[in-house]
């Protein structure tokens, strides 16, 4: 498809959409409208390349890839598609002869409310790049109407708005009513059996139809084009008879209740009605997806017994597990299959990243509640149970190691066990994450099943957080090395050259500089914040949890405000710190910790002793669209998770590719950040995995880290007393008490760290060829790579001579 499009080819096309969609004239519309028009002229582009890539993958029976995730984080799609289609230029002088900038129409859309962190970001990345290496794949998540949800400060205290994000964001979506789907809920089960043919019926549930819009996404210079299918649910049909009795409340209820399901990414589940809400988006998604994937391959074959040929349905976390199971009753109730004979094509067909080490994450599901809302489903798990311990039992393997590894057990569901089990890979996201499945998470699995688990290290859309979002720096690359590594990410390598070029570095000087500039003007814009350009920016922006120890760098950033108050006259660099997170609505202890940052900042900017010199902004409302400022100007990018309990991270890469130097510990991808830069070019500090687990087994003792050092004791003290008027007593205690993820233990380490960064950061020659070094070895975590690497090891590879080569 070739996606050129003159000036004028442009400026036609949007005078058409403006008059026929929009009853506009170029000299009356809007920039809103605008923007609208110039999405659905983009859209179009999009939808005529997927249809010739689509029809040229099935001719040569090329294998579809399906990629099931709860959410999509994909931030703003104008810029990056016409950056992808090569488009951007040309439609920047079309708006010009209209009197509009591209750039305030790039304003006018919302991110996308699809997603919240890392995992949705990280999928976003991967239809970028499964699009641009040329595999002909699709999305599958929910239409949510309201997202996540937008975080408005309260007095420090996080609260949580709709997010209405649909009005702008809505013209990306192509909506496909004829491939609309029912997903069946609740009721009962009747089964009979006729001369050995099993037959059930599912008899009384409640019917929620899913209505699918399609979001495409470019891959570079068009080569494919990715399709994000989203969910809508909306009620069957209106119950007249129950409105017409005059029960109008109870027939509106209904449809309601149905739309319910699509309303908010990640409802509360900390009572029933979550919890049982939860449990539907999970069916609703997997039953639409996977109901849609059967019908687009028989459509072109005769029968599901080559689907594991032509289809690979990829299980991004365990929120869509149950894809199992129901691709198990599509085949059985609905196609006639035997049992072993579905249990076969359904082994070789699904394969499962685990995201997480945290128990709260690998997620279990009571069986009284799955059993009412998914009766049939049950029945499918319970039968995979029984015939799993019948498999283990003839094996001889112990009875207690079956436990730990059934997909049923006291009373639960167990999503990650049923994924490890039933999918023919199970892979983790970056090395240490991946040896941590092994050795302890799934143990018991990779004793008995060794061949299932591999590694795919995460990767980022590098063209996205790099040309995109820092495009001064990305000429200065393509400068010195040409534009080989915007297809190639490895080719970055070759700025290795110019490490201790002093012309290069003073450049990269200017740009970082520029970049700084640009955040503290808008920071300035939104957030009313003056910040000092020429300090120095250490920013930690991700989902806010304890393990990833937000607390622990505003426990630091206490001790430096206490030591400055009492050291007025100090040699100190200027520091701005930046936070950017959102906590989970009913995480109550991770919103205290967020509450505390946001008085700390205020006590500190508000102090004139110091503010001269330290400034803490804590971003409200976190998104994409702020990461693509924040990141091009870190200096310093803060990833100081607890070792061993960060699957891998995403934006430690982000950062990396921008230039800043990781400040972390070895968890996660840091650990090849580490090997990728070596010991010059990154700031380590703090336990190991190992001593990690040592110092646990003899029996942590925080009060031991308070009583021994006098700097934690004083923060603590002042912790403990409160700021801005609010006290932290629920903080203060767990820390003394508990700190289950080791801060006390790591601050230190951690402040010696910090003070290595400052005295490097004196010798700007070092600190910017620290820079470019990071930049120059980013590419092994560019979503190209990662992508080839899950085509290579887990979608294109046969599980069946993997089992038979490894076991």
């Amino acid at each position: 498809m070739n996606y050129k499009m003159s000036v004028a080819q442009v400026k036609t096309a949007i005078q058409e959409k403006l008059s026929h969609i929009y009853g506009v004239s170029c000299e009356n519309a809007s920039n809103d409208e605008f923007y609208k028009a110039s999405a659905l002229v983009v859209r179009d582009l999009m939808m005529r390349g997927r249809n010739e890539f689509v029809q040229a993958a099935e001719k040569s029976e090329t294998k579809q890839v399906y990629y099931l995730c709860m959410e999509f984080l994909l931030g703003r799609s104008l810029k990056n598609n016409l950056f992808n289609l090569g488009l951007e230029e040309n439609f920047r002088k079309a708006l010009s002869e209209f009197g509009v900038k591209l750039d305030n129409l790039y304003e006018q859309e919302p991110d996308a409310g699809l997603g919240n962190g890392g995992l949705g970001r990280l999928a976003a990345c991967f239809l970028d790049g499964l699009a641009t290496q040329g595999y002909p794949a699709m999305g599958y998540s929910l239409r949510y109407e309201y997202g996540i949800f937008r975080q408005k400060l309260v007095e420090g205290w996080q609260t949580e708005l709709p997010d209405f994000w649909l009005p702008g964001g809505e013209v990306w979506m192509q909506k496909v009513d004829e491939n609309a789907i029912e997903v069946h809920f609740d009721g009962h089960i009747e089964e009979q059996w006729h001369d050995q043919y099993h037959s059930v019926r599912h008899k009384d549930y409640t019917s929620i139809l899913a209505i699918p819009y399609d979001l495409y996404v470019s891959g570079m210079d068009g080569k494919g084009i990715s399709v994000l299918r989203i969910w809508r649910s909306v009620a069957s049909d209106f119950d007249m008879k129950l409105f017409n009795s005059g029960n109008y409340m109870r027939a509106i209820e209904q449809n309601a209740m149905a739309e319910t399901i699509t309303k908010v990414l990640y409802p509360e589940d900390n009572h029933y009605e979550g919890k049982s809400l939860r449990l539907a988006q999970q069916y609703f998604l997997v039953s639409a997806s996977v109901q849609d994937i059967v019908r687009r391959h028989l459509y072109t074959h005769s029968s599901l017994d080559d689907l594991p040929k032509l289809a690979a349905i990829h299980l991004n976390d365990t929120h869509p597990v149950l894809a199992i199971p129901e691709l198990m009753r599509i085949m059985l109730d609905e196609c006639g299959y035997d049992w072993d004979a579905a249990w076969d094509i359904v082994t070789r067909t699904i394969a499962y990243t685990n995201h997480t080490v945290m128990s709260e994450a690998l997620e279990c599901w009571s069986v009284d509640l799955f059993k009412t809302r998914l009766p049939r489903i049950y029945q499918i798990v319970e039968e995979i149970n029984r015939r799993f311990w019948v498999e283990m039992r003839q094996k001889g393997v112990d009875e207690g190691k079956i436990w730990r590894m059934a997909p049923l057990c006291d009373g639960y569901v167990r999503m990650a066990n049923l994924a490890v089990l039933a999918g023919h890979s199970t892979n983790g996201v970056s090395a240490l994450h991946s040896e941590i499945l092994k050795d302890s998470v799934f143990h018991d699995f990779y004793t008995e099943m060794p061949w299932k688990f591999k590694n795919v290290t995460n990767g980022i859309a590098h063209r996205r957080w790099l040309n995109q979002s820092n495009p001064e720096l990305a000429a200065l690359i393509t400068e010195l090395t040409g534009d080989g590594y915007i297809h190639d990410a490895a080719q970055l390598e070759k700025l290795m050259a110019y490490k201790d070029d002093a012309s290069v570095l003073q450049k990269l000087a200017e740009i970082k500089l520029h970049n700084k500039q640009r955040l503290a003007e808008h920071v300035k814009r939104t957030q009313g914040q003056i910040i000092d350009p020429n300090s120095i920016f250490d920013v930690q922006v991700k989902r806010l949890h304890e393990y990833k120890r937000q607390h622990m760098n505003a426990l630091h950033i206490l001790s430096v405000y206490q030591w400055l108050l009492e050291n007025p006259n100090a040699d100190y660099t200027p520091h701005t710190y930046f936070f950017g997170a959102k906590a989970a609505p009913g995480y109550y202890f991770a919103k205290e910790i967020l509450q505390f940052i946001v008085c700390l900042a205020n006590t500190i900017n508000n102090d004139p002793r110091v503010n001269q010199k330290l400034r803490v902004i804590f971003v409200e409302n976190y998104c994409v669209s702020w990461a693509e400022l924040l990141t091009p100007a870190a200096e310093i990018s803060e990833q100081i998770s607890l070792a061993g309990t960060e699957a891998s991270g995403t934006s430690n890469m982000k950062f990396m590719i921008n230039g800043a130097i990781t400040l972390g510990t070895l968890d996660g991808a840091n650990v090849e950040i580490h090997e990728a830069v070596g010991d010059d070019n990154i700031i380590l500090f703090g336990m190991t995995t190992p001593e990690v687990n040592s110092l646990r087994a003899s029996g942590y003792r925080p009060r031991n880290q308070y009583e021994n050092n006098p700097i934690i004791r004083k923060a603590i003290d002042a912790l403990g007393r409160g700021f801005d008027g609010k006290t932290f007593s629920n903080l203060h205690q767990a820390l003394l008490n508990v700190d289950q993820y080791m801060a006390l233990a790591d601050f230190a380490s951690y402040s010696q760290a910090q003070q290595t960064a400052e005295r490097l950061y004196k010798d700007q020659a070092k600190w910017n060829s620290m820079s470019l070094v990071n930049t120059a070895k980013a590419g092994i975590f560019a979503a190209d790579r990662s992508i080839r690497d899950y085509a290579n090891t887990i979608w294109l590879a046969n599980p069946v001579d993997s089992k038979k080569t490894k076991a």
